[in-house]
């Protein structure tokens, strides 16, 4: 017996869909007999690869007692946070109120007249245990609360929406412009304290701050007017990609990084590949390439993703799928997956798989024991930076044909297992592949576009730039319906409309496509064109900055929220803002500097107060602090694009005055005419660190 979820298109609602539990999906009909049977509604929030959201399935969401009572006095909903990243920063936002922190599986509790938030959580088991209470406990509290403490709930919600409406607003301060060169050198010096290896706790790419911490590092150049900082940020941010390039974060065999590790050490991870992070690692690990970090383990770490991308991510049609699981199955037979069992490997496989000589120079490069360093098996995570031997990538080979049931050069494309049981039920020649959320996402494909991109630029590697050129080609081509930007495309049907994360990442994507392959016109055209809309649909005329949501699809919101922190992505209006000057500079269209001012100006008393949240913001300011333009012919732009320039936009030109090779302009002068390619670097290192 299904529920209604049955008819989902969402890989995530449908995992819900034999649960015993009346599942509704978030709609103007669900909301409506909530009302009428004033019912509280009970609201849970996760997304496909979430391990725990996968564990609280599996037990209280299969629950008989558990169902009964939530049927008779609650009304469910499910929703996907990766089609409603609205819906789920709101209630985030007051589950931290709550709780003082966050995360996955979100379960919140609202009145059903209002769509208030009155409790929230995260994990709940079906017994009480690691000082959590049993579910069922909770549903029979809050509904008694809910009936009994009218005055008490009313209150209570009164001071939450107090609170989220305030954090909407975001009251500004006396912050001025004047004060953005102290301001910015704040930002950095906290993104790159952030960055600072810690001795404890998970690790997270973080790349946001990591961008930022990398950008601060020119400012080291001679003649820049920079205050020293107490940090040496290139060599964090070489830590940062040594640790994401040689650890256990990245599949050495099948390329891809994994969302976290759950130690400081960087060894073993929670195993689901997001398309998010490996966009943004391979945008960060070519920028600290072409910084002059010309580490062999960041080019192998880029090349393999990539393959990994084609391979197992990419769709017939050119787009990118969303996610794969954590968790997948040993056996056909198995009621459960385990997590990490398509990455790991025992040390009695790897016995008999490598001969001795192999299995030796396998531990002397990577983390490879009798014990293993994860459930008594072995994550791999290299010992040393550095390119591998040949013996060593022929090891890895081995391993990778056991992983897939063929040699790696045979494997030109792996089919995604869509679910559960397509996993269990396919001719896998190898293991058993965890699941792929074969979902599209702009603003995660957009993500994606920009590090394949600039890895292009840096690298290039055609394969790169024609992966991501078929993939923006697929959203223009399919992500629009009426003259309207939809966010996601399930089996070749577009829906949800496009959120600020997706308009901001795919302008950004068609912007870095221009700037990569400049003779290519047509980039710039749509990011205009699209900026257009953007503009008109999320652009908040009172407060400055872009709502996350667009005002004709509002309505089921309790607050219109504009997105300015960071989080496993960028912030919406850090990288709008970023865009807003690279338009201007390209264009020559000052109306795109003044919103780019009006933005900043949104958010400067946050940036000052709270720089630890908001790295893209100041990532914004530094473009607009110090935006480069070089107007030179396409092919000197291809000899200059490797080079790390990371405020400098390129227009360009066929005619230039003679013996000129380029033309610098700083903001809104430009220098004299550069005769040698030497000059004109000169000026472009000068006009980025002005500070």
């Amino acid at each position: 017996m299904t529920n209604r979820l049955a008819q989902a298109k969402s890989l995530y609602l449908r995992k819900h869909a034999e649960n015993p539990i009346d599942w509704w999906s978030w709609c103007d009909e669900a909301l409506a007999t909530a009302k009428a049977q004033n019912k509280p509604i009970f609201l849970s929030i996760g997304y496909s690869s979430c391990h725990w959201c996968t564990v609280m399935e599996g037990e209280a969401f299969s629950n008989l007692a558990i169902a009964e009572y939530m049927n008779a006095n609650f009304l469910p909903i499910k929703v996907d946070r990766e089609e409603r990243p609205d819906l789920d920063s709101i209630y985030m936002q007051a589950l931290q109120m709550m709780s003082g922190q966050g995360g996955w599986p979100l379960n919140v509790f609202l009145s059903s007249d209002d769509l208030i938030p009155f409790y929230a959580g995260t994990y709940f088991p079906v017994e009480p245990r690691y000082g959590r209470p049993g579910f069922l406990q909770v549903l029979q509290a809050i509904r008694h609360y809910y009936d009994t403490e009218k005055e008490n709930l009313s209150e209570r919600k009164a001071a939450i929406l107090e609170s989220l409406q305030t954090g909407a607003v975001l009251q500004q301060e006396g912050i001025t412009e004047s004060q953005d060169k102290e301001l910015l050198h704040k930002g950095w010096e906290t993104s790159t304290g952030i960055l600072t290896p810690s001795q404890y706790g998970n690790s997270f790419p973080m790349i946001p701050y990591a961008e930022l911490a990398l950008r601060g590092s020119r400012f080291s150049f001679p003649g820049s007017t920079w205050e020293q900082s107490r940090y040496d940020s290139q060599q964090i941010c070489t830590q940062r990609g040594l640790d994401l390039a040689l650890g256990g974060i990245y599949d050495h065999v099948g390329g891809g990084f994994h969302r976290y590790t759950v130690d400081h050490t960087w060894t073993v991870p929670h195993f689901e590949k997001m398309l998010y992070d490996n966009g943004q690692i391979v945008e960060y690990l070519a920028n600290l390439w072409s910084s002059g970090v010309q580490e062999p383990a960041f080019e192998r770490a880029i090349a393999k993703t990539v393959q990994w991308l084609k391979r197992e991510m990419t769709a017939p049609s050119g787009y990118f799928y969303a996610a794969q699981d954590a968790d997948s199955f040993t056996t056909p037979t198995e009621a459960e997956p385990e997590e990490g069992a398509f990455y790991v490997w025992s040390y009695s496989e790897l016995q008999q798989l490598l001969s001795s000589e192999e299995l030796t120079e396998l531990q002397q490069q990577f983390t490879v024991t009798p014990d293993g360093n994860f459930e008594n098996q072995n994550v791999l995570q290299r010992r040393n930076a550095g390119k591998l031997s040949e013996t060593q990538e022929y090891t890895l080979e081995k391993l990778f044909a056991v992983r897939y049931g063929t040699a790696p050069e045979f494997v030109e494309t792996f089919p995604p297992a869509s679910n559960n049981q397509e996993a269990k039920t396919g001719n896998w020649k190898g293991r058993i592949p965890a699941v792929t959320d074969t979902k599209m996402i702009v603003a995660w494909n957009s993500l994606m576009i920009s590090g394949l991109a600039r890895a292009y630029a840096v690298f290039q590697q055609p394969e790169y730039l024609e992966l991501a050129a078929k993939a923006a080609n697929f959203i223009l081509d399919n992500q629009f319906v009426d003259g309207r930007f939809y966010r996601l495309n399930y089996e070749s049907q577009p829906t949800v409309l496009a959120q600020s994360e997706d308009y901001a990442f795919f302008i950004k994507a068609l912007l870095d496509l221009h700037s990569s392959s400049p003779e290519e016109k047509n980039w710039l055209e749509v990011a205009i064109a699209i900026q257009e809309e953007f503009h008109e649909y999320l652009w908040s005329v009172e407060l400055g900055g872009y709502y996350n949501t667009s005002s004709d699809a509002s309505q089921d919101l309790i607050v219109r929220e504009r997105s300015y922190a960071d989080n496993a992505t960028p912030s919406a209006n850090g990288v709008a803002i970023a865009n807003l000057v690279r338009l201007a500079l390209v264009t020559d269209n000052l109306h795109y500097l003044d919103l780019a001012e009006q933005g900043l100006k949104a958010f400067r008393s946050v940036m000052s107060r709270a720089p630890q949240a908001c790295p893209s913001l100041f990532t914004a300011l530094d473009w607009y602090r110090n935006c480069t333009l070089i107007r030179t012919s396409a092919e000197q732009i291809q000899s200059i694009n490797p080079m790390y320039l990371p405020s400098t936009a390129f227009v360009a030109v066929s005619k230039l005055p003679e013996s000129t090779v380029g033309l610098v302009c700083q903001g809104l002068k430009c220098l004299a005419p550069a005769e040698s390619l030497e000059k004109l670097l000169q000026q472009v290192q000068q006009s980025q660190v002005r500070g």
